[in-house]
Order: structure tokens, then C-alpha cells, then sequence
């Protein structure tokens, strides 16, 4: 696994490529794409991070871990690339939008439209097993990945942090809620999304918010 990752990032992620749980991750990832089919493709494993730079960030979008079944996983949490069939959680997102904002999300279930306008995908874990959900979790890659929101919290301000479900809401801690927008709330799963997904207003507070700080709203 070669980590292939925009510069600002980079820089900013360099002192984790040292530790020794980075390498015992690396030997890992490369020992199960080895294996058999894992997601998502090698060279979209970072693409949340080569997608959205640091300095761009205004909104994070916490996914668990990436899709496991073939064709879905473009290293962008809760997204599936073009013409690939809506997953149900991300027809429920879309449907919020429809319902917050009144407008029509597109068809397309490729979310790449809002990490170019600075909405930094991410799921807590990057690499999945095909078949197997959360078969690399617990390897080293939330510790990596807690290490990317924990330095999005203390060097920028103003950025908006949606934490969808329990597993998300957890990394509120790392989140000073007085220099950032922290919104929680049910995750979009079909298994959760009725119990405080639908009408949490996620997308016009984040708006909201941006404008009040002089920045461009996201066109969901």
C-alpha cells in the first residue's frame, strides 16, 4: 500500500507514517488486498484526504467503514460512484436534503460534487474485507484517522462536524464545540434514520453556520 496523499495533508499526517502502529497497519492492508477482494481500490484509499485538502475543509462527514460489496467503495464516506445503484442510507440522506432545503439531490450517487466544495469524507476506518463489514476495524486505522480530526479541530476553526450515529457522535470529544459546528445525531440507516436522522436540519444548520462565518454555502 503505497499512501499517496496531497501534500497538506501530508505534512500534517506525517508524524503517524512513523509510528509503529502505521506499519503494522500497512503489512496488513497489503497482506489482505493480497488476499482477495478488498475496498476500496488501492488507489482510492486516501481519496477523501487527495479530494478535499486541509486548507479547504469546511465540513466533515463521518462515516464507519467503506462499502463492502463490489463496485460500491470510492474511498468517500456514504458515497457510490456514478450510475451505482443509491445505498439505502444515502437515499435517506438525500431524501433529508429534499425535505431541509427543498431542492432535488441528482441522481447520481458519486458525492466527489461536495468533497470539491469542501465536505471532507471520511470514514473512520478506510480499507474493508468484500463481504465482510468492519473486518479492519480495530487495525489501526481509527487511530489514524482520530489523528486527521483531531488536527482539523485544533488548527482551523469554524468547520462544521456531522457525527451520524454512536460511533461517530463518539469523536464529539475530540471537537471543541466553541471554535466549531458540532451536529449529532441518528445515523441515516434504514435501522435508525426514524429515530432523529429525519428532521435533524443537519444541511441548513451547516449552511447557515458557513454563511454566518462568511462562507460559501454547500450546494447539496
Amino acid at each position: 500500500m503505497d499512501v499517496k496523499m496531497e501534500d497538506s495533508w501530508r505534512r500534517r499526517l506525517a508524524a503517524e507514517f512513523e509510528k509503529p502502529y502505521f506499519a503494522e497497519l500497512v503489512a496488513f492492508v497489503r497482506q489482505e488486498y493480497a488476499a482477495g477482494p478488498c475496498y476500496p481500490p488501492g488507489g482510492k484509499i486516501f481519496n477523501a484526504f487527495n479530494t478535499t485538502p486541509f486548507e479547504d475543509v469546511k465540513v466533515v462527514i463521518l462515516g464507519q467503514d467503506p462499502y463492502h460489496e463490489p463496485g460500491q467503495a470510492m474511498g468517500l464516506s456514504f458515497s457510490v460512484p456514478e450510475g451505482v445503484m443509491l445505498p439505502p442510507s444515502l437515499r435517506n440522506i438525500y431524501a433529508e436534503i429534499r425535505d431541509e432545503l427543498g431542492t432535488e439531490p441528482p441522481a447520481s450517487g458519486d458525492l466527489t460534487r461536495w468533497a470539491r466544495q469542501g465536505v471532507l469524507l471520511l470514514n473512520a476506518t478506510l480499507t474493508v474485507r468484500q463481504g465482510q463489514a468492519a473486518s479492519h476495524q480495530r487495525r489501526g486505522w481509527e487511530v489514524f484517522t482520530d489523528a486527521a480530526i483531531r488536527t482539523l479541530a485544533t488548527e482551523r476553526e469554524h468547520l462544521v462536524f456531522m457525527l451520524w450515529g454512536a460511533y461517530a457522535g463518539a469523536k464529539a470529544q475530540f471537537i471543541d464545540a466553541q471554535r466549531h459546528l458540532v451536529l449529532r445525531s441518528a445515523h441515516p440507516s434504514p435501522l435508525s434514520a426514524t429515530r432523529g436522522f429525519f428532521g435533524n436540519h443537519h444541511f441548513q444548520l451547516c449552511n447557515d453556520y458557513l454563511k454566518q462565518w462568511g462562507q460559501e454555502p454547500i450546494a447539496w
